[in-house]
């Protein structure tokens, strides 16, 4: 691929791309991070991946195919949580290959000096199939698709650890003080973007209130971001398919009813019954549907709320399509959240 054709991509991704946070390079750039990391004779460079955070280029060397994962410029604002998130994203990687038979791609190479470009970035085996959301399935197939993520969630949520909170901010003894202490980092997100977060400050209020029951959460790997558009699916030569997760770097230690909130996000929990059928099928630790559960996963609604409130000040302009679809998601989610809350 010619300078001048990835030029004119370059110039083609801008007009799609919705994000501030996002790394352009060109090829030349993407071979000389190759090159650092022992690749040669490196073709077929091109721009993938959907996601709104990082930014993802494919290429080949020695007949495979990678991909090339770089995260936001160091001196791009970012949220607390987002703090070298990549290099946690490793860390979680590993956590999934050790503790589950959930198939991830290999990492190659990791680069966390910030010494060749002012971002970390890793290279990684490249995956051959569709992002779960784009597949073809039959209808049988479609069934069993759905019921993949939640079983996926329940092996994750055998995963123990004695803090909680996320990896790369501190851990806390208990959920409801781990909680307090994220949704206080959002607000100090929303401070230093010069905007308030009035719903941050309710949130905190709430978590007060219900501080004895989110007490009792067990500690579990949570991801908090597993939507179809992060499972790869590829159709193998039987028919079968494999399913490939992938972008595990939102994970943090805390309630694992917290990830509910993926699955059938429209429904409220009393009507999630297909999801927490086919988790519970394979849980550890069942998941009942009680005044409790309810209490806990409004707070997945509202933490999620806050997220998504919050990030449009660092990665979208105002009135924009990113912009807009987080406004309106929150106005859902903060219903959800109070009606069970308060």
């Amino acid at each position: 691929m010619g300078q001048n054709t990835m030029r004119n991509k370059n110039k083609r991704i801008q007009k799609i791309m919705i994000s501030n946070t996002k790394v352009l390079l060109d090829e030349k750039a993407v071979a000389k991070l190759c090159a650092a990391a022992g690749f040669r004779d490196i073709e077929n460079v091109t721009s993938m991946g959907a996601g709104e955070f990082n930014a993802v280029y494919a290429f080949d060397a020695d007949e495979k195919g990678y991909a090339l994962k770089i995260a936001p410029d160091a001196n791009v604002p970012v949220m607390t949580y987002e703090t070298n998130m990549m290099q946690s994203e490793v860390y979680w990687y590993e956590k999934l290959r050790t503790h589950t038979d959930i198939r991830v791609p290999e990492i190659v190479y990791t680069d966390f000096s910030k010494s060749l470009v002012l971002s970390d970035f890793f290279i990684m085996e490249r995956i051959n199939g569709r992002q779960m959301n784009e597949m073809n399935f039959t209808p049988q197939e479609r069934a069993d698709a759905t019921s993949k993520l939640p079983q996926m969630a329940a092996q994750i949520h055998r995963i123990r650890h004695d803090g909680y909170g996320y990896l790369q901010n501190g851990y806390h003894a208990t959920w409801d003080q781990a909680l307090a202490a994220m949704t206080e980092a959002i607000i100090c997100d929303a401070g230093r973007m010069g905007e308030s977060c009035e719903n941050g400050e309710k949130v905190l209020k709430l978590i007060h209130k219900h501080r004895a029951v989110l007490a009792k959460a067990p500690c579990r790997m949570v991801n908090f971001d597993l939507w179809e558009a992060n499972i790869l699916c590829e159709r193998m030569g039987d028919g079968s398919i494999q399913y490939v997760w992938i972008d595990p770097e939102r994970s943090y230690w805390g309630d694992p009813i917290m990830d509910i909130i993926c699955f059938e996000p429209d429904r409220p929990l009393m009507e999630k019954k297909a999801s927490i059928g086919a988790y519970n099928q394979v849980a550890e630790q069942p998941i009942g549907i009680g005044r409790e559960e309810e209490i806990r996963f409004a707070f997945a609604q509202a933490y999620l709320g806050l997220i998504m409130e919050v990030e449009r000040y660092y990665r979208y302009v105002p009135g924009g399509e990113g912009w807009q679809r987080n406004v309106f998601a929150c106005q859902g989610l903060f219903a959800g959240a109070y009606g069970g809350l308060e």
